[in-house]
């Protein structure tokens, strides 16, 4: 599969969006196994909670852990893409779960990962916004920043979004915090998805998305987790 079919026009570079990247029962597959996790190895924020596996990201190194061959198949499938630089490979998977209403604040996903994103989702749809930060130019001397919106990315179930490039480094993403979402003519892809038009509300349901990546400061160490 050649990503550059895939990318998304009228961004900045670079997004690309694949749907259908993996099959429905691949998809029912991971939310299996997602289900059955122990309680424990979820961290619980205030607004979702995740799952890291490979290990923690920190600034100090990631301490590595081996990967559960259930999600190893797609970690491999990530690398046979080649959206890496020549010898680095995903060696991380963060597992976020989503509930209707439930999203997350505009950030940058910063130094910590090579900026290359891969994010697998599935149940759900929802909507990705991009934001620019622009410095107000009739501000004081403290420089606030402007978010200003540049892209919205509609993510259908069992599609593929990689993000590299400015889209990494300069914008701004986040999910808003509701329970459907009106398409609009700022959803960049929406030529590519399939059967969804501008005007339509799509509610959404539970959302589990795997964003696969590569974390390049890690331990020797390495822990198998079973």
């Amino acid at each position: 599969m050649n990503c550059e079919n895939y990318c998304v026009q009228n961004c900045p570079p670079s997004i690309y969006y694949v749907p259908d990247f993996i099959t429905k029962e691949e998809e029912c597959s991971i939310m299996q196994a997602v289900d059955k996790t122990p309680k424990p190895r979820w961290t619980q924020l205030s607004n979702r909670r995740l799952i890291n596996y490979g290990g923690v990201p920190h600034p100090k190194g990631m301490i590595a852990e081996d990967i559960p061959s259930w999600l190893g198949q797609y970690v491999d499938r990530i690398n046979q893409l080649n959206v890496y630089e020549e010898g680095i490979k995903a060696n991380h998977v963060l597992i976020n779960e989503y509930l209707p209403g439930q999203g997350i604040m505009p950030h940058l996903d910063g130094p910590l990962f090579y900026p290359t994103i891969t994010t697998i989702s599935c149940g759900s749809h929802t909507v990705l916004e991009y934001y620019d930060q622009i410095e107000d130019g009739v501000s004081d001397s403290s420089g606030s920043l402007v978010r200003h919106h540049t892209a919205s990315i509609l993510l259908e179930p069992r599609s593929l979004l990689v993000v590299k490039d400015d889209m990494y480094h300069k914008y701004l993403h986040s999910i808003a915090a509701r329970e459907d979402d009106v398409i609009d003519d700022k959803v960049m892809n929406l030529a590519m998805a399939s059967k969804v038009n501008t005007g339509d509300k799509l509610q959404r349901t539970k959302r589990i998305s795997l964003t696969i990546r590569h974390v390049p400061k890690t331990s020797k160490m390495k822990i198998k987790i079973f």
